[in-house]
């Protein structure tokens, strides 16, 4: 009687998993996909702490197999309303490590810029470069992202939980 009882009740707890699970996706207001989509996102953004630094977090899912790496750029906002890369804000390819296919990584890279001449502002953003790599390094998927907000994980956000698509500095 008692191994029927705690049958009876493992199987009603199986019965409320995809109940659970959908409702904790409801709570957070993510789905699956999203959550595992990449993403790019300003962590920092010109704070007491860190003056005249803009901060790029950057999110992937795994590849069973490869290497996972993010290149970070900063782009900056001309009077026109369009986007033109900064040269000297680029860090290059940065392997962050491998993950399973269910799984993500996170990394991250801050660039401290010139403040603007007094009485100019500087309109930046991010771009970052997803690239799942082979065990040979050829790129077995490469895509790119620009820096969007609201954000949950943001590990090394300035203030903490900041999460934005652009930043603005000023003199």
């Amino acid at each position: 009687m008692p191994l029927r009882r705690t049958l009876l009740g493992a199987l009603a707890c199986l019965a409320a998993l995809p109940a659970a699970v959908s409702a904790a996706t409801e709570v957070t207001g993510t789905s699956v996909a999203r959550a595992r989509a990449p993403w790019a996102t300003v962590n920092v953004c010109d704070t007491a702490a860190n003056p005249d630094t803009v901060g790029i977090r950057g999110s992937m899912p795994g590849l069973n197999g490869a290497t996972l790496y993010m290149r970070f750029q900063l782009q900056l906002q001309r009077d026109d309303g369009s986007w033109r890369a900064l040269d000297s804000a680029d860090s290059g390819f940065i392997a962050v490590g491998r993950a399973r296919l269910r799984s993500t990584k996170q990394a991250g890279h801050s660039f401290t810029l010139t403040p603007p001449p007094a009485g100019q502002v500087y309109t930046v953003r991010g771009l970052v470069t997803f690239d799942w790599r082979a065990k040979d390094g050829t790129s077995l998927r490469r895509q790119r992202r620009v820096t969007t907000g609201n954000h949950r994980s943001t590990a090394g956000a300035d203030p903490a939980g900041f999460s934005a698509s652009e930043c603005t500095i000023t003199a």
